[in-house]
């Protein structure tokens, strides 16, 4: 007999349950995602052994990086679970990777010598590849962040950790920006492009957005400017022999220092040319798969610096303390909407599909992905499966 509790609690409702299983996506070779993932259900976990957190994941992204994980492709790699018994899959002959880099999660119980966590508390990710398609894990609590306690939605906490934090250091960690400066950048309605849009106007910053064209950008340019981009551009503009001169009235003569890439070749080149003295370009990422080319008088007469830029990296390299600021800036400004989450379509994994049917799923969300026929952020839904 199935038994359900409800807890409710200010802004939030929880459910726990008995007498269930888990669930998780896993794979266990490198390849297409619409090929080698599949869903496996696993026994119920055991209480949490000391300074671990047994977690109940409420929602989690399917991320580019996600993707490249499986394929094999990302730098960062995931370790091998061995703690899922289910057709003797997770054993040293026969390692399982389960999928996922980010998800909001609520905490079901604690292990002893667990400090600052307690019950039904809201955690994000601090590790990389702890595995967050999944009903429940047991990660040590030096692996997650704790949320406030009311305030956000499901879909901010789900969506914290990537591209928010990106947007945030790019903006915060190579030029000393104050309000009223002027910021560039292409691919500015990718997820990270929109966070810098928002997060600049926070900052009193003003932003010049280039975005690929297209039949009708009349859409695309109100949502922009809804989330407070100051001008909006396409790449054939830059072809523009008067951009310069535009741009220089756009801004009162003041230099641009900073421009942030997420798309490489050409369209970053003439970008690189409009920014003034002792500028700096951070590239994040290379949607044109092709690569940067930078004139050398830039680096000469101009003093260009230009910078690589990767999450993962930065949370290696900086401290507890230093993250968990940061998540709290991003949080306050998710509670006081000024970031907003992002457009997102929920997959719901429920109780009632077996892993077969929730392995065809999947494996269907993956190929539409792979198609483009997703044009929002797809946040992941597993429920627990009854006994």
């Amino acid at each position: 007999m199935l038994s359900r509790t409800i807890i409710r609690s200010p802004g939030r409702t929880f459910s726990t349950s008995t007498a269930m299983l888990n669930r998780c996506i896993i794979y266990t070779q490198n390849g297409d995602p619409a090929q080698v993932i599949r869903a496996i259900t696993y026994p119920k976990l055991p209480s949490p052994p000391p300074n671990t957190v047994n977690l109940k994941f409420l929602l989690s992204p399917i991320n580019p990086a996600d993707v490249n994980t499986i394929e094999g492709v990302y730098p960062s790699k995931p370790s091998p679970t061995s703690n899922i018994a289910a057709s003797g899959l997770g054993s040293q002959d026969k390692p399982v990777f389960v999928g996922g880099n980010e998800g909001l999660a609520q905490v079901v119980e604690v292990g002893e010598g667990v400090k600052g966590l307690k019950k039904d508390d809201w955690v994000v990710m601090d590790r990389p590849q702890l595995g967050t398609w999944s009903t429940s894990r047991n990660v040590p609590f030096h692996g997650v962040i704790k949320l406030p306690a009311t305030g956000l939605t499901e879909a901010h906490g789900a969506t914290m950790t990537v591209n928010p934090t990106t947007a945030y250091n790019m903006l915060d960690g190579f030029v000393k920006l104050q309000e009223g400066d002027w910021v560039i950048q292409n691919g500015a309605n990718s997820a990270v492009g929109q966070l810098v849009i928002q997060i600049a106007k926070n900052r009193g910053l003003s932003t010049i957005n280039f975005v690929r064209s297209r039949d009708d950008m009349g859409p695309l340019v109100d949502h922009l400017k809804s989330l407070g981009a100051t001008k909006i551009l396409t790449y054939d503009d830059l072809n523009d022999k008067s951009l310069r001169g535009k741009i220089k009235e756009w801004t009162g003569g003041k230099d641009i220092r900073l421009a942030l890439n997420c798309v490489g070749g050409e369209p970053t080149t003439a970008i690189s040319k409009l920014l003034g003295q002792d500028a700096h370009l951070v590239s994040y990422g290379a949607m044109s798969k092709k690569p940067l080319s930078l004139p050398t008088s830039l680096h000469i007469f101009k003093n260009l610096t230009s910078h690589g830029f990767w999450q993962t990296n930065w949370s290696k390299t900086h401290s507890r303390t230093q993250k968990e600021e940061l998540i709290a800036k991003l949080a306050d400004m998710m509670k006081e909407n000024k970031i907003r989450a992002p457009e997102h379509t929920i997959v719901n994994i429920s109780a009632q599909e077996s892993d077969e049917e929730a392995t065809a799923k999947i494996r269907d969300v993956f190929a539409k992905l792979a198609e483009g026929k997703f044009g929002k952020k797809v946040l992941l839904k597993l429920e627990d499966t009854a006994t």
